[in-house]
C-alpha cells in the first residue's frame, strides 16, 4: 500500500492502546527485513532515516526505497526523518517523498525550540505530511546525560508546536546495549496529565522489553524507536555469514544470510508493542 504518515499510526495506537516500531534502518537489508516482520505480525511499521543513514545515502534515494517496500507491502509504512536539525535538511526529506519528519531541537532553549518546531510542523502539514518534536534532552550511553522532560514545558511545547507526536526524556537513552535501565513511570504520569499528544521514546533498546510492553498497552507512549537492538542482531549474523565459510566473497550471497535472523529479531520487537 502507498506510504502513511506518522498520523495515520499513531492516533489508532493512541486510542486503541498500542504502539509502533520506528525502526532505525541503516541499509537495503535491514529496511526490507523490518517491512517482511511487519507483514508477518500484521502491523505498521516507522522505516527511519537518522542521521548516520542519511551521511551514507542520499535522502532522494531512502526515499525511493521507503517507497518501494511500501507499495508492495500489505501493512502501513511510513517514511520518517529522524533528528532532523535543520529547517533545510526537513524540507529536502519532504521533498524526496517522506511523510514524516521529526526536527530535534531537544538542545534549543525552550522558547527556541517551539518556535522552530512549529516552523517545521506546519511545513510538514502544508506537504501532507506528519512532524514528531522533542522535548527535554535524550543523551547517549556512555556519552552526554538525559535530562526528564519538565510536564510543564511538555504541556506548553505540544499546546504551540501543534507537533502530532512528541518525544520526551524518562531516563532513556541513545545506543544503550543493554536493558538495564527503565523509564520514569511518575515523570510519565505527570507528563501525560497535561497532554494528550502522543508520546514517542527514543532511545528503546535500552528499555526492558517488559515495561515496554506494558507502556505500549498502559500509556500515551506510542512509538518507541529501536536502533542499537537490531544492529546487533545484524552484526551477529553478518559476523556468522561472514565466518562459516571464509572462501566466500560475494556479499550479495553473505549478506542473503543476514535476512532471516533480523527478521526474527524484529518480529520479536514488534510483538512486544502489539495491542
Amino acid at each position: 500500500m502507498p506510504l502513511v504518515t506518522l498520523t495515520d499510526v499513531m492516533q489508532p495506537a493512541l486510542t486503541k492502546g498500542h504502539a509502533v516500531a520506528g525502526l532505525v534502518t541503516l541499509g537495503w537489508e535491514d529496511m526490507r527485513a523490518y517491512v517482511a516482520a511487519a507483514e508477518a505480525e500484521g502491523c505498521p511499521v516507522i522505516l527511519q532515516a537518522g542521521p548516520g543513514c542519511r551521511a551514507h545515502t542520499p535522502l532522494p534515494v531512502l526515499g525511493a526505497m521507503f517507497r518501494y517496500l511500501a507499495d508492495a507491502s500489505s501493512v502501513p509504512v511510513v517514511a520518517h526523518l529522524d533528528h532532523g536539525y535543520t529547517a533545510e535538511e526537513c524540507r529536502a526529506a519532504l521533498d524526496a517523498g517522506f511523510t514524516s519528519v521529526m526536527f530535534d531541537g531537544s538542545r534549543l532553549p525552550l522558547a527556541e525550540n517551539i518556535a522552530r518546531t512549529r516552523d517545521i510542523a506546519q511545513m510538514a502539514h502544508a506537504a501532507g505530511a506528519s512532524c514528531e518534536g522533542e522535548i527535554g534532552f535524550v543523551g547517549y550511553a556512555d556519552g552526554e546525560s538525559s535530562a526528564g522532560t519538565d510536564s510543564a514545558e511538555a504541556a506548553q511545547f505540544a499546546a504551540e508546536t501543534g507537533v502530532d507526536a512528541m518525544a520526551i526524556s524518562l531516563g532513556n537513552v541513545h545506543l544503550q546495549q543493554d536493558q538495564d535501565g527503565g523509564l520514569d513511570e511518575p515523570r510519565l504520569r505527570a507528563i501525560e496529565a497535561v497532554t494528550d499528544v502522543p508520546l514517542v521514546i527514543h532511545g528503546g533498546s535500552g528499555v526492558p522489553a517488559a515495561q515496554r510492553r506494558a507502556l505500549a498497552r498502559g500509556s500515551n507512549i506510542c512509538k518507541y524507536n529501536i536502533g542499537t537492538e537490531l544492529r546487533m542482531a545484524f552484526g551477529t549474523a553478518l559476523r556468522a555469514a561472514v565466518e562459516a565459510d571464509p572462501d566466500r566473497f560475494d556479499r550479495v550471497e553473505i549478506l542473503k544470510d543476514t535476512h532471516a535472523p533480523l527478521v526474527a529479531a524484529t518480529r520479536r520487537v514488534l510483538v512486544a508493542l502489539k495491542g
